[in-house]
């Protein structure tokens, strides 16, 4: 009865009026944009009103390309927002949560996997992979605020830092999971050795290169090229631009695109910090981002609403809650050991480890490129996963953020006050 072409069309101007209102419809409600639209992605697909399903098993290729857009959008946004200047102490926090909290999540997610799942190594690695990175897109909740916006602190300062570079730093366990699939699960030395110089040292080195570049030439060309500066246009699509530049780059010289895009985006930071054009590239990112985020947070709901946890059993369920309420908090507390944080941050920081679309992004090309089995179970652990984390982050994240803020101004208002009486 009804044209597919125009319900699409129909679908596509509803989903872009919410992108504009419900933003600022859920600000002060303990209820997340991610819910919502999973929500109305299982009503739709539920009731049959499109004439499709949405099944990741069956379009991988297209899950993959679609969560590799909205992952490398979101990285721009992260990097541009970042007021913080780029430095060894200043990054600290940063720095512990990639190279200690992240591959403790991977090894712990890994041995339950084998032990506690009885999948094979290389399918318990993919999922450590692709579960062990904070989402750069479902963490805008608990991430800094615009350019130029001072809304740091430490907790968003980690979480926002984290999600951008872990998004490259898992990469190598996803490629090492691969590697042993298409070996047959054995696993020696010439593998080991190629994986450390190729997929870690080379492809970090590439992204982090190529990103560093092509920032600080976009930088150039837009903030201090004479004659013709492209901030002077006011245009934010700038953003994608730069965005797709450096992603393409560094795919192209075999590094990580992910990690390339975030480190662009830092260095097109720094060239010009506290130039307004920022705001307007930020904008016009996190507005594409929100865009996409949406449609694919509707397709994961259809996705829901056509089986994708049927295979689940208490085994994984249990798999899924362990990794939300206990792997995560453990290994993020345990990296933060040390570091300069309170209490309250630390805490906030270890529990608010939010998986989302880059780990369906990892799962599909693992699957798309390695030789795995039981791809529906893969799904089923990762989508549930997925969804426990929106739900629960997406709750808490409002409530627990506008606490955290709250003692945040409370502290550096009582520090100045000290300040004071000390002068």
């Amino acid at each position: 009865m009804f044209d597919p072409y125009l319900l699409f069309l129909l679908g596509l101007g509803v989903v872009v009026l919410l992108v504009a209102w419900l933003p600022m419809a859920l600000s002060r409600l303990p209820l997340s944009l991610a819910i919502l639209c999973v929500l109305i992605g299982v009503a739709v697909f539920h009731g049959g009103v499109l004439p499709f399903r949405s099944d990741p098993l069956r379009f991988s290729t297209l899950t993959e390309r679609l969560t590799e857009i909205v992952v490398i959008v979101s990285l721009m946004g992260a990097g541009l927002k970042i007021d913080r200047k780029i430095g060894w102490r200043r990054w600290s926090s940063s720095w512990r949560l990639i190279a200690i909290t992240m591959p403790l999540s991977i090894v712990a997610v890994t041995l339950m996997g084998v032990h506690g799942l009885g999948l094979g190594l290389a399918s318990a690695l993919l999922l450590g992979g692709a579960l062990a990175p904070t989402d750069p897109v479902l963490a805008a909740d608990v991430q800094v605020g615009p350019p130029r916006s001072g809304e740091d602190g430490e907790a968003r300062f980690a979480l926002t830092s984290e999600a951008g570079l872990n998004d490259g730093f898992a990469f190598p366990f996803v490629h090492l999971a691969v590697a042993i699939a298409l070996a047959g699960g054995v696993v020696g030395q010439p593998l080991l050795t190629h994986w450390l110089a190729v997929d870690v040292l080379w492809r970090v080195a590439a992204g982090a290169g190529v990103g560093w570049a092509v920032g600080k030439v976009l930088g150039w060309a837009t903030f201090k090229a004479p004659h013709a500066r492209i901030s002077g246009t006011g245009d934010g699509l700038v953003a994608l631009g730069a965005t797709l530049v450096a992603y393409g780059v560094a795919e192209a010289a075999h590094g990580y695109g992910f990690l390339a895009v975030f480190v662009a985006a830092l260095a097109l930071r720094a060239t010009e910090r506290d130039h307004q054009f920022h705001e307007a590239m930020h904008d016009f990112a996190e507005q594409v981002e929100r865009l996409l985020m949406m449609l694919v947070l509707v397709l994961l709901g259809g996705a829901v609403a056509g089986g994708l946890l049927d295979s689940l059993t208490w085994k994984e369920i249990a798999f899924g809650l362990a990794l939300v309420f206990v792997v995560r908090p453990l290994a993020g507390w345990i990296g933060l050991i040390g570091a300069p944080h309170s209490m309250r941050e630390r805490a906030v920081v270890a529990f608010f480890g939010i998986r989302g679309l880059g780990s369906f992004y990892y799962l599909a090309y693992g699957l798309n490129h390695g030789d795995f089995h039981r791809w529906d179970r893969l799904w089923a652990i990762t989508g549930f996963v997925v969804l426990c984390s929106i739900l629960v982050h997406g709750v808490t994240a409002t409530p627990l953020m506008t606490r955290i803020d709250a003692w945040r101004r409370r502290e550096v208002l009582h520090q100045d006050e000290a300040q004071l009486r000390r002068d």
